[in-house]
């Protein structure tokens, strides 16, 4: 019988979409993190439960032909990313798979989706980065949670983040020693900065920081401005978040600006785009361009058609087809969300396009009420996926095409059979890697009515 603490020779046949390799002993699955399928190890047993156990590496015995040498010194601490110990075709090969096995297993849908579009490389892609702070002796540790943990591994020069976002946060560090700005405790609710959040857009190069705080105010918000500024010329804006709860949630919701009109400006698909601090916007603007263009692809706009939007964010998806639809209509439940979404379809001069703040589900309901047909309705939902309520309206409504984006395979799979019972089938997938050297993959659904 395997029991902790056992150290086990493995071969790893596979990997999760959590970057973790997959063994057996005696017919139990073994799940090993920073292992490759190919390696060679020895595994130090950590838990054993009745279908399956957890390991961790205690050496590699015969390396796989798709390991290599991570780029980052935080990445066996950091929660962060899983696959930067693999070489990114093999990480590419995984999440194609991935959507595969979660189509048949849980959809029992058996589709070949076409080819994954995967990135150009795995650094300096994300727009946006949050940074838990902790205190320390000689300043602030700032850096990201360890996995499964709120303690704070540091780490400012991250491969996926513009490389001036270390500046920026070391700018702040700055101010924050000078003024001797308490942190956040989390256990005692005590202390003033909870995190620094930074977004940059990468058309324009405009950066925005943000501090959230338990307060209402940071000490000498005069001072974080000029020495913020300083050290960067494209900062456009600076932001307060009050978040006072006891909560995992990062961001209040009150922000207030102390430099700068509060938003950023970004092009995206030949649009541009407003974006706040609390509005949802794609991390990965390269990959966001080929995920719509795909997604636009799926509508099969000739410019008689209506689109309804369902959770559109600042319009994104909405406005980037609204040059070859007759109308959209965007509902998002964020009003700070809509009201970005407003101003950009201003911004470009979408007179055909109306955004609506409500519950995706009401919202739905109330437009099949008034008679509203889609021909196309776009789902680009939370990770949670749909709710059945949603997915009926929808399908009440009888659009021709359901386009549905979605960051979880699993949630996709399963509002599938829930459209299939209403009506309408899978026709075409496509993943898209928006996350290099992380566990997520973005997916691009079309369903048609049979």
């Amino acid at each position: 019988m395997l029991k902790k603490n056992d150290i086990v020779k493995l071969s790893i046949e596979n990997c999760t979409l959590q970057g973790s390799g997959v063994g057996r002993y005696d017919g139990l699955a073994v799940f090993v993190p920073m292992t490759a399928k190919g390696d060679e190890i020895e595994a130090h047993i950590l838990k054993v439960k009745p279908n399956c156990a957890f390991a961790k590496v205690h050496c590699v015995t015969k390396p796989s032909p798709d390991r290599i040498e991570p780029d980052c010194s935080a990445y066996s601490k950091c929660g962060g990313c899983v696959f930067r110990h693999i070489d990114y075709g093999a990480e590419a090969k995984i999440k194609q798979q991935f959507v595969v096995d979660s189509f048949k297993r849980i959809g029992g849908i058996d589709i070949t989706p076409e080819p994954i579009i995967a990135f150009s490389g795995r650094t300096g892609y994300r727009n946006k980065a949050q940074f838990p702070v902790e205190k320390t002796d000689d300043g602030l540790k700032i850096g990201f949670f360890s996995t499964h943990s709120h303690r704070v591994v540091e780490c400012r020069s991250c491969p996926l983040q513009p490389a001036e976002f270390e500046n920026i946060l070391n700018a702040f560090e700055k101010y924050a020693v000078k003024n001797n700005i308490s942190v956040y405790d989390e256990t005692a609710h005590s202390g003033l900065l909870r995190h620094i959040c930074l977004r940059k857009a990468a058309a324009t190069g405009e950066v925005m920081v943000c501090a959230v705080i338990n307060g209402k105010a940071l000490p000498r918000e005069d001072e974080l401005v000029k020495t913020l500024t300083d050290c960067d010329s494209l900062i456009k804006s600076i932001v307060i978040n009050v978040n006072k709860e006891k909560t995992n949630v990062i961001f209040g919701k009150t922000c207030r600006n102390i430099f700068g009109s509060g938003y950023i400006e970004d092009v995206l698909c030949g649009c541009r785009f407003r974006i706040s601090m609390l509005s949802f916007y794609q991390v990965n603007p390269a990959q966001a361009e080929k995920l719509y263009s795909k997604a636009a692809e799926y509508a099969g706009l000739s410019g008689s058609e209506t689109v309804l939007d369902l959770y559109c964010g600042t319009g994104t998806i909405g406005l980037t087809m609204a040059k070859k639809a007759k109308k959209v209509i965007g509902v998002e439940i964020v009003p700070e969300a809509i009201e970005d979404a407003k101003t950009n379809a201003v911004l470009n001069s979408a007179v055909n396009a109306e955004f609506i703040c409500a519950d995706a589900s009401e919202a739905a309901g109330k437009l099949e009420n008034d008679g509203v047909r889609p021909d196309v309705v776009v789902l680009d939902p939370p990770r949670k996926g749909c709710s059945k309520d949603v997915l009926q309206t929808v399908a009440k409504m009888s659009p021709d095409r359901i386009v549905y984006i979605s960051c979880d395979p699993a949630t996709l799979a399963r509002d599938c059979v829930v459209l299939d019972e209403l009506g309408y089938s899978v026709n075409a997938v496509c993943p898209v890697d928006m996350f290099p050297g992380c566990g997520h993959v973005e997916t691009a659904c079309l369903l048609l009515r049979h």
